[in-house]
């Protein structure tokens, strides 16, 4: 087919996206679902629907659910353009053929049947799908090659031979089909015991095509599968913030929400804690979240003499709603007075727990300016902070 015929074909081609959520992952180990488990911020189900729905070759996306997981859904899919979720059975089998009986009265030329527990489906994978259906494949299924030995053990758990894994890979969804073709094999087959999809049309003695899958396109099948699939999806974000306070008369100073015994306080519109003020800025940096003056003007009343603990909190609480999380702070306290030493552990302990994150992830240390400078002079205190983030990758 060349360009322009393809082009055509697309053109005239109506194509449906079939998530099949409808399981209950008892291996996964948890109340929830595991298409409902929170991954980088949104359902591990939301994650599919999204890649569907940005792909301008898919014309509908519909998603078979358990009868007990419908506010789940609801919540999950908010906002998202759908057809309304249809109910499955009691086999995976089952639950594609009522989602396959929904879609018929829409009459899609193709549809690619996802499973749910399958997170990051890639564009490039939805595309190979595709084009094969438009090429002239029945069904196509994108697979693996295998690179471990395969061994058969018996009922004891001791091996009885060595597998020849030529010509074997690993099955991945989205497959793609004939909408027509798998309609009527689903109800001719209906009852047997059949893994996926592709076995149903095997039964049916059509030749399967098959594509590149992709490595990243894990399913999620217990909790480490969730962990894996999550580092996938995080970038690594740095942030900087720096901060300056002079001093004035008092009788001690508040860094890192410690307060410090001395014979002179830092100046400013908050406590003037420039740990806590340098720390915030490094994490809304990152997040390309504004900085601190953004958030929390030295105009606004209502922060006169404000605890800077609620500013740090704040910056932790927007990480939070991006699904992100703290790696690491690193903290440098530049000043002659006071002296840090005897204060270190408290302060990392106090910075660690505002933070929301184990000491082990807040680094404090204290230099000079070697008599130089404002800092030199025991006129004030600066201080700068490198913030490490994981986010969501956007």
């Amino acid at each position: 087919m060349n360009p322009a015929e393809r082009n055509l074909s697309q053109a005239m081609t109506t194509i449906a996206a079939l998530i099949v959520a409808a399981g209950r992952g008892t291996r996964f180990r948890s109340v929830l679902p595991k298409q409902y488990a929170m991954l980088a911020g949104k359902p591990v189900i939301r994650h599919a629907v999204d890649a569907f729905k940005a792909n301008s070759q898919i014309d509908f996306v519909v998603a078979v659910i358990h009868p007990d997981d419908h506010l789940e859904y609801a919540t999950a899919t908010d906002g998202a353009e759908m057809l309304p979720p249809v109910y499955g059975g009691a086999t995976r089998q089952e639950s594609v053929k009522r989602g396959l009986e929904a879609l018929a009265e829409l009459k899609p030329d193709f549809v690619l049947v996802h499973d749910g527990a399958r997170p990051i489906v890639s564009n490039e994978i939805n595309e190979r799908v595709i084009g094969a259906l438009l090429n002239g494949a029945d069904a196509v299924l994108p697979v693996l090659p295998i690179a471990e030995t395969l061994k058969r053990i018996d009922e004891t758990g001791h091996v009885t031979n060595t597998i020849d894994r030529t010509n074997v890979t690993r099955a991945q969804t989205p497959q793609g089909f004939n909408f027509q073709k798998l309609f009527d094999a689903h109800q001719k087959y209906q009852g047997q015991s059949l893994t996926d999809d592709a076995a149903v049309l095997e039964q049916a003695g059509l030749r399967i095509a098959t594509v590149a899958g992709d490595p990243q396109n894990i399913k999620i099948t217990e909790q480490h599968d969730l962990y894996a699939t999550a580092q996938l999806l995080m970038e690594t974000r740095i942030g900087s913030g720096f901060d300056v306070h002079r001093f004035g008369e008092g009788d001690g100073v508040t860094l890192g929400g410690v307060l410090i015994p001395m014979d002179k306080s830092l100046l400013g519109h908050s406590d003037a804690d420039v740990v806590l003020h340098a720390a915030t800025d490094a994490i809304l940096g990152a997040l390309s979240d504004g900085d601190i003056g953004v958030h929390f003007p030295p105009t606004n009343v209502a922060y006169k003499d404000a605890s800077s603990d609620r500013f740090l909190a704040f910056a932790i609480d927007r990480l939070d709603q991006r699904g992100g999380s703290l790696v690491h702070l690193d903290i440098t306290v530049i000043c002659e007075i006071p002296k840090l030493s005897p204060h270190r552990d408290k302060l990392q302990k106090s910075i660690a727990a505002i933070a929301r994150v184990p000491v082990s992830r807040v680094s404090i240390k204290a230099t000079t300016t070697e008599g130089l400078g404002f800092t030199g002079r025991k006129e004030g205190i600066a201080c700068q902070v490198t913030a490490t983030l994981k986010v969501p990758a956007t």
